[in-house]
């Protein structure tokens, strides 16, 4: 578990910037890139984020005829229990019917659309984490100090984490992961249950770029309509 560190805050600048500044040449790739038909997705933020990080992304997929909508549920302040089953709530409100919504989930977002998933698998056809620590939790981010300072015990949250692995989910699930990722540790984006319907999706982004580079939109197009 020690293993699990982000990569340098220096690269992650970077190459977040490099990412954002990517956005303006989607536009040559956006006739070429598959489209959607009205299917149902959600966008869930990461720590310490609101619906208003993910708008490039919403407006993007939105573009491209998905039906989006953020999580509406304000800042991602990690109460993963607390949030997860207000997610659910919110998806089982929306009465969505088959084949289920695309949960997209960035950071710990992810972590969230992957626990909402298993309280209402029969409304979820699938969920898709950008950067998330699957693994380990805090413990393989950079906000692991913050954690600390507030009182959580990391071993404690990463043992809760692996038991939650152990139980397999009901639906597949993209994960995208960066190894230039200077926030979170890129080996802890990996789903380890090998009962999983995993697939894994690499890209060349910071972090912060993850739901607005070039890179990552394209990819993510190409994935759901996959």
């Amino acid at each position: 578990m020690s293993n699990l560190q982000p990569g340098p805050l220096g690269g992650e600048i970077l190459h977040s910037i490099r990412g954002v500044v990517s956005l303006p040449a989607l536009a040559l790739d956006w006739r070429g890139l598959p489209r959607g038909h009205g299917e149902p997705v959600w966008v869930v933020p990461g720590y310490l984020a609101s619906d208003g990080s993910t708008w490039v992304l919403r407006r993007f997929l939105s573009g491209l005829g998905y039906r989006v909508v953020g999580w509406g549920l304000g800042r991602n302040h990690g109460q993963v229990g607390r949030l997860a089953p207000a997610l659910a709530a919110r998806i089982t409100e929306a009465r969505i019917t088959e084949p289920g919504a695309t949960l997209i989930g960035w950071s710990l977002g992810g972590i969230i659309a992957r626990e909402a998933a298993r309280r209402v698998p029969e409304r979820v056809r699938r969920v898709i984490t950008l950067g998330t620590p699957v693994v380990g939790g805090p413990v393989a981010t950079r906000f692991a100090g913050r954690y600390q300072k507030q009182g959580a015990d990391l071993a404690a949250i990463a043992e809760k984490v692996a038991q939650r692995n152990a139980v397999p989910l009901p639906v597949p699930v993209v994960g995208f992961f960066s190894r230039v990722d200077g926030v979170v540790a890129w080996e802890a984006c990996l789903d380890p249950n090998p009962a999983n319907d995993f697939t894994g999706v690499e890209v060349g982004v910071g972090h912060y770029a993850l739901c607005s580079s070039r890179e990552t939109l394209a990819q993510l197009a190409r994935v759901l309509a996959g």
